[in-house]
């Protein structure tokens, strides 16, 4: 990399939050030049693999955004892109006008049929190595660090 002029002074906690960030910012990556392939980004794959996981393969967009931490105005531009692509379908809810839901289409489903072989093999290949109880122990602390962070934003200041 050559000279950098950077004298790291991360404390050792704050070099483990930054190596969780950075292990998550190369994952999400690998993964989007898999995704891009099939004319998708990274969001517009997680909104079509909600939408496979919701009963009938179908839910509102305030919930698919609730689910992925993405606002109302990003949802709305993702979906309207997977519309286009004929990925999903957006319409009203039946009960309530106001409300926009969003159903995966055959369409949807089949190009994440295609994603899935290329997809599990990159994170075979990211966790090649990792025991069951390694993964398990971290699955454990991730979750741990996701309810602590949930925690601090929502404490005033």
């Amino acid at each position: 990399m050559g000279e950098t002029n950077y004298d790291n002074d991360l404390t050792f906690d704050e070099k483990v939050m930054m190596g969780i960030v950075r292990a998550a910012e190369n994952f999400k990556r690998s993964q989007s030049t898999i995704f891009k392939k099939y004319g998708l980004s990274f969001p517009q794959y997680n909104i079509l693999r909600v939408l496979e996981a919701s009963k009938g393969g179908q839910n509102k967009i305030s919930v698919v955004g609730k689910i992925m931490l993405t606002p109302g105005a990003n949802m709305t531009g993702l979906a309207k892109r997977l519309e286009q692509n004929e990925f999903i379908i957006r319409k009203s809810d039946l009960k309530d006008e106001r409300v926009t839901m969003l159903a995966i289409t055959k369409n949807g489903q089949q190009t994440l049929k295609q994603i899935e072989k290329d997809k599990d093999k990159a994170i075979d290949q990211i966790l090649e190595g990792l025991t069951i109880e390694t993964k398990e122990n971290y699955l454990e602390i991730t979750k741990q660090i996701i309810k602590a962070t949930t925690q601090l934003q929502k404490k005033p200041e």
